[in-house]
């Protein structure tokens, strides 16, 4: 039988583009682009769970997406539509497991946008090349249609697709355009069933004085549409498009055209036309009220009368809404930020700005992405007319460098280039069970490397910065892990800090007590404003991302000096007694391992000398305790063990050293647990993986290599766990493959049998595997267990392993 494989968590943050993203009316999943990947996520699954599927496939980061419409009875699956900026667009259909069904290469340059025609299979995509391409989805495959060159020559970064007539077979359509320029172009196209469809320009629209950033067209009850233009100029407009000719067209006045001569008022009206339908194009509205750039426009689906959604750089999200007595256009809700005072950086608590806003199928749900890849999701109470927000899903946006467990394996650490460091544990409540972001540790100023855990309520992370960083979990993050998810408190002799925060011009977490009385008024604004007055101590959900962002973070405990370039790697026993370290090194006295002992945080004098260039892994063994294991990028192990001086003083000594262990560098390294004699695999750029056995017969410790494992490319990252007497070996590989090896022998390693099996390529990432993790098990008889994968694709992954099928 086959191994039994199973997602259980994925978690990755969403790409800073406004087209990147969109709510399916059909199905209510939420897609959106994370890195080269595309990320699924239903906000109205009561499950709980955030990212539900992640598809690989782009080979760049993706940069605009759409689900076409469902509703025309040509099909009932869901079918979707990405674009990369690679130029490359891809269709992908919806079933047990999405799949894509066909690729081309649609520009020369970035996908920047995609827009679909209402009750059709038509598309448009707008490029960096300064290019519109017609596009059909006939029998699951992309068929282009026709290509419009833009003149004069602009970038488009906005488009919409509306009908001449609601009839599903229509024959002809109108494209709205918006980009690089101050203006809005208006082409018409005819002959849609063709092959080559014509295009038109018939108008254009001035006014804004920016570019465009997005257009949303909805239709409206007197036979026409409504169209919002969002800008940079920190402007929204609305523009009616109106059946008929221009003289039936009602004139609403610009205030912004205002005539230098005669100092009056006036309103052009405009038309785009394909044979003999017409719509008639006036000015609207002039909405006003965003502070910076506007990213996003769209309209609700499902509203009585016409609302708008904008969502904007100044970190605030906006519904706008006609006014029944005057027709004014006003904002009815703004969410979000409501001011400029929070700061610029996310460590203070601002969001940074919102990238794009979607409504859900019901108009009772909006979402954002901000600046730090987390999405906002917002419900309408119909009775208190109040939005509420609630939890959401987040992810890092950039390589996720380290990932470990708790010593207990309570919950997960990770930590990345994006420089956050994240805390992931499972909320339980009655028999539902779901994996959230429950703290964000450490908000830094450097990429961090390398993260380590010291005891349940204790890490090291390591940065690109000469020292490494010691941080205490805070009272109020440990009540909220043990209320949803059940984590034990830690004793009580152990004092942990009320709450932490970002002092103003400062790096490190300072600890907030009740006692504090600093007088800093900043501060505890700061701690007592986040998400409307939410608390950590009043929530019964995972936390939403104001206040992952302001008050989970963890207190500074340490600082750990030493090393005289960037952080490497860090490495702790399951005791915790000691913290192992090194940094990026190009010669043997910066290649040193540094030890500290946890207990007073001093270093364990001297350094341990071995290698010549960086240390890419050290592990420390738990049984046999007392070993420590290096292997770096000069190709060579090394075995260090511990021993105590007559005062009680920790002491190690170098028994072992291969310099010729692979062809090639080193790139991660394991123990084996419970054996007979001290047993750790290595992996590296030549494609191999190797277990080695110390030789009980040798003189002096010797490691005879007695298993070797090929894969087709280099294996970057292990991760082995002991069940009944076998041992699951997980390899991560440089292209995103995963696989796991069942190694069976007897207490010397001799004879050792190797089952292998590959994980399915739609559950492993789409670029190199940098740390792979088993989950601790309370038993060493489980056959089932849990392997955390981090990897440079920006995602963290839980997948659920059953290998009881295995041979015994």
């Amino acid at each position: 039988m086959p191994l039994v494989i199973e997602d259980e968590y994925y978690t990755v943050g969403g790409n800073r583009n406004s087209a990147a993203a969109d709510w399916s009316v059909a199905s209510g999943l939420v897609s959106f682009g994370a890195d080269q990947n595309v990320a699924i996520w239903s906000p109205l699954n009561d499950s709980g769970r955030g990212v539900s599927s992640i598809l690989s496939g782009h080979t760049s980061k993706v940069t605009a997406l759409k689900f076409l419409p469902t509703s025309n009875n040509i099909r009932t699956s869901e079918i979707l539509v990405t674009g990369a900026a690679d130029g490359e667009l891809r269709l992908w259909e919806a079933g047990e497991q999405w799949k894509c069904m066909d690729k081309t290469t649609a520009h020369d340059g970035s996908v920047n946008a995609v827009a679909v025609l209402d009750q059709s299979s038509i598309f448009v995509t707008g490029g960096a090349d300064a290019k519109i391409r017609l596009w059909r989805v006939e029998n699951r495959k992309l068929v282009g249609l026709s290509t419009l060159t833009l003149k004069p020559r602009f970038i488009p970064l906005a488009l919409a697709l509306g009908p001449f007539s609601a009839a599903a077979d229509n024959e002809s359509a109108f494209l709205v355009i918006g980009g690089t320029r101050n203006d809005i172009q208006i082409h018409s196209i005819e002959e849609l069933s063709s092959t080559t469809p014509q295009c038109k320009l018939c108008a254009t629209l001035p006014g804004h004085e920016a570019w465009i950033r997005s257009l949303a067209l909805t239709p409206v009850s007197d036979s026409g549409f409504l169209l919002a233009s969002a800008s940079q100029d920190k402007y929204v407009r609305l523009w009616r498009f109106q059946s008929g000719t221009s003289a039936n067209a009602t004139k609403v006045l610009d205030p912004s055209n205002l005539s230098n001569g005669t100092n009056t008022l006036s309103a052009k009206v405009q038309s785009v036309s394909a044979g003999e339908k017409k719509y008639s194009i006036t000015f609207e509205a002039l909405l006003l009220g965003h502070e910076d750039w506007v990213y996003s426009a769209a309209w609700s689906p499902k509203s009585s009368t016409p609302q708008l959604l904008t969502a904007s750089a100044d970190g605030s999200l906006s519904v706008w809404e006609s006014d029944p007595v005057s027709g004014i256009w006003i904002s009815i809700s703004r969410l979000g930020e409501i001011s400029g005072q929070k700061g610029a950086t996310t460590a203070t608590g601002s969001a940074g700005g919102f990238w794009t806003g979607l409504w859900s199928p019901d108009g009772e749900m909006v979402t954002c992405l901000g600046r730090t890849g987390s999405w906002r999701l917002w419900k309408y109470n119909a009775e208190s007319q109040f939005w509420t927000q609630k939890y959401a899903t987040s992810g890092h946006i950039n390589s996720v460098n380290g990932i470990c467990w708790s010593p207990d394996g309570t919950y997960l650490l990770s930590t990345s280039s994006d420089q956050t460091t994240r805390l992931h544990a499972e909320w339980k409540r009655g028999e539902k069970r779901s994996w959230h972001e429950f703290s964000r540790p450490q908000i830094h100023g450097y990429d961090l490397n390398c993260i380590a855990t010291t005891t349940p309520h204790q890490f090291s992370s390591g940065a690109d910065e000469k020292l490494l960083r010691v941080f205490n979990e805070p009272k109020d993050i440990a009540s909220v892990l043990h209320r949803l998810c059940q984590i034990p408190l830690p004793d009580t002799d152990e004092q942990l800090p009320e709450t932490a925060a970002i002092p103003v011009l400062g790096l490190s977490n300072k600890a907030v007590d009740d006692t504090d009385e600093t007088g800093d008024a900043t501060t505890s604004e700061a701690l007592a404003d986040a998400g409307g007055g939410a608390s950590l101590l009043d929530i019964q959900e995972p936390p939403t991302e104001d206040l992952l962002a302001r008050h989970t973070l963890w207190p500074e405990h340490e600082k750990l000096y030493g090393h005289g370039y960037e952080i490497s790697e860090a490495a702790a026993p399951f005791d915790g007694s000691v913290l192992a370290t090194a940094c990026k090194a190009s010669s043997v006295d910066h290649a040193v391992i540094r030890l500290y002992d946890t207990s007073s945080w001093n270093e364990i004098k001297p350094p341990l000398k071995a290698h010549s260039l960086t240390v890419t892994r050290l592990a420390l063994s738990t049984q046999p305790a007392g070993y420590l294991l290096s292997v770096g990028r000069d190709r060579q192990f090394a075995v260090f063990r511990r021993s105590e001086d007559d005062g009680g003083s920790q002491l190690w000594t170098r028994i072992a050293i291969n310099s010729k262990a692979h062809s090639r560098m080193i790139l991660d390294t394991a123990w084996l647990e419970n054996v007979r004699q001290p047993t750790f695999a290595t992996a590296g750029r030549d494609k191999v993986v190797k277990v080695w056995v110390a030789d009980p017969n040798s003189e002096n410790v010797e490691f005879v290599c007695k298993a070797q494992i090929t894969r087709k490319t280099a294996v970057t990252a292990l991760s082995v766990l002991s069940s009944g007497g076998r041992y699951v070996l997980a390899a991560g590989e440089d292209d995103g493959t995963i696989s796991l090896h069942l190694l069976e022998c007897d207490d010397i390693f001799e004879n050792v049998k190797v089952t292998s099996a590959n994980v399915d390529e739609h559950l492993c990432p789409s670029k190199t595997i940098n740390r792979l993790a088993w989950r601790p098990m309370n038993t060493n008889h489980d056959k089932v267990g849990q392997l955390a994968i981090a990897s440079a694709d920006g995602s963290v992954r839980i997948l659920r392993v059953d290998w009881s099928s295995w041979a015994a």
